[in-house]
């Protein structure tokens, strides 16, 4: 070791670290036919985007996510372990098994729910900002979304009313240049993105995800001046390393294309960086990646080794404390029965 541990960029490299080799097991999960569904949406070569804005956060504030959502959570401090079981349907995991890769949920560490609805979590940062206004919670709420979605309405919706009300909010879009097969450029006329937030009223601006401290960085002072009660944008440019979901081989990419992107990857350049600036060395790095892997292998086996949720426990937390429980269709049908043969 030729530098101190404790510096920042080290601690960014280790949770893009963590959640580059978490995103490769949710892979072997699912080619091990443990995952639960058959969508799951990878966020490898984004990961600065998570590291980065986390890092801005405060333990008051609150978040939404997207289908690539996995990294976020465990850059907010998940338990891989829960994160994992929840993906493979598992009873120990965050929403006990219901809600799978693209719902995971956990308001002890503010997160609001992740959506499957391209923008769809987007709204519900406007409700958490002002409810953190009225209550003077001194919390920010973070919108966390894809490219995709800001071709949609309800984002421009929440963002004039952020404005306009002066809320706590932050829209963060992690631009991985691809909304399932369409490239962002055939996507829109203009993909200057912080020019649509400032006409707005909001602070915005873009920068390169290559560079998790230049993310962090732009991340801090949006955040400060969205907890003041001037809202912000941000735009991530990053490379989706490989198709929409896991299944999706990317037909609609050249090779070439997918080769030259895929060098621009944050947790490499993170790496390069901390031994050049002599922050690190190889060896210690090589001994934190192990250490990790040896994590996040523990999440598979935990998964797997865990059960599934009952079938009685269907209806837990859908209905309020004390409602009582839909009747099972089969259990009506020999009710009725029973009675007409009466």
């Amino acid at each position: 070791m030729t530098g101190p541990v404790n510096s920042n960029l080290f601690e960014l490299y280790r949770t893009m670290r963590r959640i580059r080799t978490f995103e490769e097991r949710v892979g072997e999960l699912f080619i091990k036919g443990q995952s639960a569904g058959s969508m799951l949406h990878l966020s490898i070569g984004e990961e600065s985007s998570a590291a980065g804005v986390c890092s801005a956060m405060q333990p008051q504030d609150r978040f939404t996510t997207h289908h690539r959502g996995h990294g976020i959570f465990l850059a907010r401090g998940a338990d891989p372990k829960r994160m994992m079981a929840e993906i493979g349907g598992k009873e120990t995991g965050y929403c006990s098994g219901k809600g799978g890769s693209m719902h995971i949920a956990d308001m002890a560490l503010g997160h609001l729910g992740a959506n499957a609805i391209v923008g769809g979590g987007i709204p519900a940062v406007v409700g958490a900002g002002l409810s953190s206004k009225l209550l003077k919670q001194d919390s920010v709420a973070f919108a966390f979304y894809g490219d995709g979605a800001m071709q949609q309405g309800i984002l421009y919706e929440s963002m004039n009313m952020a404005a306009l009300w002066k809320l706590p909010v932050m829209f963060v879009c992690i631009n991985n240049q691809y909304g399932m097969g369409t490239r962002v450029d055939q996507a829109t006329a203009n993909t200057a993105f912080d020019e649509r937030a400032k006409a707005f009223g909001l602070n915005g601006a873009v920068v390169d995800g290559l560079d998790v401290e230049a993310v962090e960085a732009t991340a801090k002072w949006l955040v400060d001046d969205a907890r003041a009660g001037k809202p912000g944008f941000l735009s991530i440019d990053v490379y989706r390393f490989f198709g929409h979901a896991r299944m999706d081989k990317s037909p609609y990419r050249q090779e070439a294309e997918e080769l030259e992107g895929r060098k621009k990857d944050p947790v490499l350049f993170a790496r390069g960086k901390l031994i050049e600036t002599k922050l690190s060395d190889a060896a210690t790095l090589d001994t934190l990646d192990k250490d990790i892997a040896a994590e996040m292998d523990a999440t598979i086996d935990y998964t797997i080794e865990s059960k599934a949720p009952p079938l009685s426990s269907m209806f837990r937390d859908v209905y309020a404390v004390g409602e009582p429980e839909p009747e099972p269709v089969s259990v009506r049908l020999d009710r009725v029965l029973a009675r007409d043969d009466a």
